[in-house]
């Protein structure tokens, strides 16, 4: 079993934060080698894009939420967007992020508890990587709806195993149904294209004032 596979896995198979947030912290240093070179990790880069193809003001403040060691901020940046946040669990890969340079703040934060970010801060938010087996599920969308202005766009990718385990589609479409909400896109995208996995890329207009 190659290196990139076993911590891979076991990050998928984590049982508890703590143990999930060690494995990031041993995997923080070779993680953009290992997922973008070795296994060709795309999702980062198919929802910049298509974030982009609606959001075209360049100077939206944004939230990269669960940023990572800054994958989403890189593709963001070359796409042209300047004013980016970035949050994380992990403090060793945010100290990653922050050699990178790309954001205005970076702070440690969980997502499935209060941010502690004022309502409609943000004009919009994107979240890769986090909706996926073993991390967050989806009850922390409607907090990252609520620091996103009406109008505004949320991007976020869902690991096709953690879609269909954890009924994600029931809980958006409450979301829709209550008028926080409305789907501009959604469709079936590469993931990691090595482990030949997909997910669902969706963006949405928040509209809850």
């Amino acid at each position: 079993m190659s290196h990139q596979k076993s911590i891979h896995d076991r990050v998928l198979q984590a049982s508890s934060t703590e143990e999930l947030m060690q494995v990031y912290a041993e995997w923080a240093k070779n993680y953009d080698q290992d997922l973008i070179h070795e296994m060709a990790y795309v999702a980062p880069e198919i929802a910049s894009r298509l974030l982009n193809n609606y959001e075209t003001n360049r100077e939206v403040q944004l939230l990269d939420a669960g940023c990572g060691t800054g994958l989403v901020g890189e593709c963001l940046k070359e796409l042209g967007y300047k004013n980016i946040d970035g949050l994380d669990y992990s403090h060793s890969m945010l100290e990653k992020a922050r050699e990178k340079r790309i954001y205005d703040t970076l702070v440690q934060a969980d997502l499935t508890t209060s941010l502690g970010i004022p309502d409609n801060h943000y004009d919009a938010a994107i979240c890769v990587g986090t909706f996926t087996c073993g991390h967050v599920g989806p009850a922390a969308l409607h907090e990252l709806i609520r620091v996103v202005k009406p109008g505004g766009t949320f991007c976020f990718t869902v690991r096709e195993q953690a879609w269909d385990e954890d009924n994600y589609h029931v809980v958006m479409e409450e979301i829709e149904q209550k008028g926080d909400w409305k789907l501009l896109e959604e469709k079936t995208a590469d993931y990691i294209q090595q482990e030949g996995s997909k997910c669902k890329a969706c963006l949405y207009q928040i509209t809850s004032a």
